[in-house]
């Protein structure tokens, strides 16, 4: 999982960085607003977690873009504010959490995992088919579907942002743990497997091409 953070604290930051490589997710991270939009430009996340004040915008605008682009990525705001007010107010403006500083890393990281669990990360239903993403199943119609390892993601990542074309740079920046060293044909390998292995065999149809830009969830489409 893809986590992008945005705080102008350098050491915090480093330290988020770190923290959260060590729990397994790939972490990004930048010191300002407009560094942050241009992230968000490139890469789907499947959480951000960002101060309230940044040297040149404000926390809250960029969870407005971030849900913009984006419903299903989780946001969680970081601040110093420690009144009620200032809490309901990024709540209310569409933040998944609200963490005050100065906070316990292993809270921290449990908040974290619990906004993924009830965000985009959480069990996939669209009509009769159902995607997993903890347990790593697919079923449609009671059936379970033979798809694993990278195949799998990216079934996941499209239909998690199913609202979106999404690129071969995209889907190498958010599944694989090193994108420069594979060749974005890893992602035609993947969709083919996806296509022969679910698609084919049940009569659906979940991935369509975008030439020249990417790839769509298009389930329920029949083939």
């Amino acid at each position: 999982m893809r986590v992008l953070i945005v705080e102008d604290e350098i050491t915090l930051n480093r330290t988020l960085v770190e923290g959260l490589q060590e729990f397994g997710y790939q972490a990004d991270s930048c010191e300002n607003f407009k560094d942050a939009e241009y992230y968000i430009g490139i890469r789907n996340y499947d959480l951000i977690l960002t101060d309230w004040m940044l040297p040149d915008g404000d926390g809250i605008d960029l969870v407005s873009t971030v849900k913009h682009k984006s419903p299903r990525t989780a946001c969680v705001i970081l601040s110093a504010k420690d009144d009620k007010e200032s809490e309901i107010k990024a709540l209310k403006a569409g933040s998944d959490d609200y963490i005050k500083k100065p906070f316990d890393f292993d809270i921290l990281i449990a908040r974290i995992e619990a906004r993924l669990r009830f965000g985009g990360t959480n069990i996939i239903k669209i009509d009769e088919l159902i995607i997993d993403p903890d347990e790593e199943k697919i079923s449609y119609n009671n059936i379970e579907i033979e798809l694993k390892g990278k195949p799998f993601e990216v079934l996941t990542h499209l239909a998690i942002h199913s609202d979106q074309i999404v690129s071969k740079e995209q889907l190498l920046d958010a599944i694989w743990d090193e994108p420069e060293l594979v060749t974005p044909n890893v992602i035609e390998v993947a969709i083919n497997q996806i296509r022969q292995k679910m698609d084919k065999p049940l009569n659906i149809s979940t991935i369509e091409t975008v030439r020249r830009r990417g790839y769509r969830f298009c389930y329920p489409k029949k083939a």
